[in-house]
Order: structure tokens, then sequence, then C-alpha cells
């Protein structure tokens, strides 16, 4: 069978993307594009016969290309998504897959227009062998019934708000930008969706820089099962990046932080956390492509898992419009 062709849009992480899909059989990067010309060569120097350009329509257009993985500025991952799906091409798009519920909307029916194709997120974090774990720990009730979620997602990487691009996007939301993928696997992990959020922010740590927004925000969940989810994202910490996670159950308590991932499963005082020996990190940003590409080629539907990114990006989306409105929102579903 012929290889797909990969095009890649964006070539900071995209550089990663591309990576990934030339480790696979059964693909082929083809097409590069970037704004950056001198980065564009960089990239480009590593794939024999890559169409290389700074025009991302070129890339969407060209026929060699069957999947486009995004990896561009947030603001433009919506517009793309749509063109290449449009198109013809599966699509793999960097978090987060949109900024507005109208594009969240467009995207939903230019997949109904091409249901044949495949629309993945790179929700990077179910990748790490512990959540995996953790997953199959609370769906088989070792954990009891969970009432409470507490994740931490500590950018600690103030330069890139400060100086970077993203200190140019108008209402530049940390939500989006990072807390998406502690309340992705607050999703993922549960099997539930919130009904209502509220939230708080402020913008000290980059007080007086170029970066207007809040750059701390704190989001809280409801669920109609009365679980609760707090999930902050916290750009300007003080802090190496990293997340931090605490799952809260009847039977037991799971923890990940600086002292690693473990469980509690007594009140006793004195008994200690048993360690969970997996690996709290994926291996590789690209580390959800084998499994985009192989549904493609198996033809496997993709509706369930499509839905579950539409529901997180409305859940992100509600929490945006909570901090900007100062009150609870309910949240609306595709």
């Amino acid at each position: 069978m012929r290889k797909l062709g990969v095009g890649v849009i964006g070539l900071g992480v995209g550089e990663q993307h591309a990576d990934g899909y030339a480790r696979l059989e059964k693909c082929e990067v083809v097409a590069l594009c970037d704004q950056s010309e001198e980065k564009l060569s960089v990239v480009e120097s590593r794939y024999a016969g890559v169409h290389a350009t700074t025009d991302w329509q070129q890339l969407v257009a060209d026929e060699q290309v069957q999947i486009v993985s995004i990896a561009s500025c947030d603001n433009d991952h919506a517009e793309q998504a749509v063109a290449a799906l449009d198109a013809g091409k599966n699509v793999f798009v960097e978090k987060p897959m949109c900024r507005s519920m109208k594009e969240l909307c467009g995207i939903q029916d230019a997949l109904v227009r091409q249901s044949h194709l495949h629309l993945a997120s790179n929700l990077v974090l179910r990748a790490a062998p512990v959540y995996g774990w953790l997953r199959d720990s609370i769906r088989c009730g070792d954990l009891g019934e969970i009432y409470a979620i507490d994740g931490d997602y500590l950018y600690g990487r103030i330069h890139k708000i400060t100086d970077g691009w993203r200190k140019d996007v108008d209402n530049y939301s940390v939500m989006q930008g990072g807390g998406v993928h502690l309340v992705d696997l607050m999703l993922w992990l549960t099997g539930e969706r919130p009904i209502a959020v509220t939230a708080q922010g402020n913008g000290i740590c980059t007080r007086g820089t170029a970066f207007n927004n809040s750059d701390f925000v704190a989001s809280t969940f409801s669920f109609g099962s009365g679980m609760i989810g707090r999930i902050t994202a916290n750009f300007g910490c003080v802090h190496r990046h990293q997340h931090v996670l605490r799952v809260f159950g009847t039977k037991a308590t799971f923890l990940l932080d600086d002292c690693g991932p473990r469980i509690h499963r007594s009140r006793n005082a004195d008994s200690g956390a048993e360690p969970v020996d997996f690996a709290v990190l994926p291996s590789a940003k690209w580390d959800l492509i084998p499994n985009f590409v192989g549904a493609i080629l198996d033809e496997t539907p993709q509706t369930q898992a499509n839905q579950q990114e539409f529901d997180l990006m409305a859940a992100c989306l509600a929490a945006d419009k909570a901090l900007k409105e100062s009150r609870t929102v309910e949240i609306d579903y595709l």
C-alpha cells in the first residue's frame, strides 16, 4: 500500500510531529510549512524530496498530502483544520483545537461534511503510562466513588507569554493553552463531563509586561454525579514545567506531585502511601500519532473520540466565559 503523505504546519512542536510520522513505516513526510524560512530550511534538510513552503494553504492543497498535522499558533488552528478537512485531509491538531464556540461548531460541521476523515487533538498526557493505569483503576472501582479531582498545570515558562507570540494574541487563554491538559484528564479518567463552571484569575506575575491577560486561572467544575473538579492553569509560577494531580475516591486517593505518583488506601496516620511505578509523562510529543495513523489505516470510526474532544473544548470555553463574566456558566455541549 502506498504510504500516507503527511504535511506539517508549524515547526515548533510540529518538528516533533514530523519526527513521529517519519518513524512510522506507512507514513512519509512530504510537505512542511512554517512562517520562518530559517526554521523551514533547517527541518526541510532532514527529509528528502519534501515540499517546503511558508504558505499553509499551499500545503493543504497539496495532492500528495493525506494527513495535515497542525502545530501553528492557537489562533490559526480552527481555520487550518476546517480547510484541511474540506480539502479531504485527515487532521491531527495541537491543543487547543480552537478558541471559540463558533470555531468549534465550524470544525464539527466540516467533520460532518467529511465523515470518512479522522480528526484528533494532541492531548498527549493520555499517553503517559501512569494515566492508563489510573483510568483502569478508576473504571474497575479500585478508588471507590470519585468525589473530587484537583489538577494544577504549572507552566514555569513565563518568558513564553511575556516575550513570545502569546503576548500578541487577543484574550490569550491559559486554560486553553495549558489547563486543557488537566481538564482533559479529569474528563478522560472518569468518563464524566461537567455541567457548570466558575472561574477566577489574575495577572500578578506578568504585571508590567507585554502580556495583558490572566496568567493564573482557577476553575471549579461541577458534575451531575456530585463530583467537583478544581483545575488551575498557572503560567507565571516560579516552578519547573510540571503538572500536579490529586484524585480523591471513597476507597483511595491518588497523588502526583514532586514526590512522584502514589496512592493512599488508609486514613490511618501511621500508614504510608504505596508508590505507583509507572512513568508520569509520555515518551515524546508525538506519542498519540501512531494510534491516530492506525485508526486511519483501519478505517476505525472516530465518532466517540471526536465527541470527547468537542466536550473538552466546550468545558474549557465555558471556563473562559465564566472568568470573563464573573459568574457560574452552564456548559453547552455540541
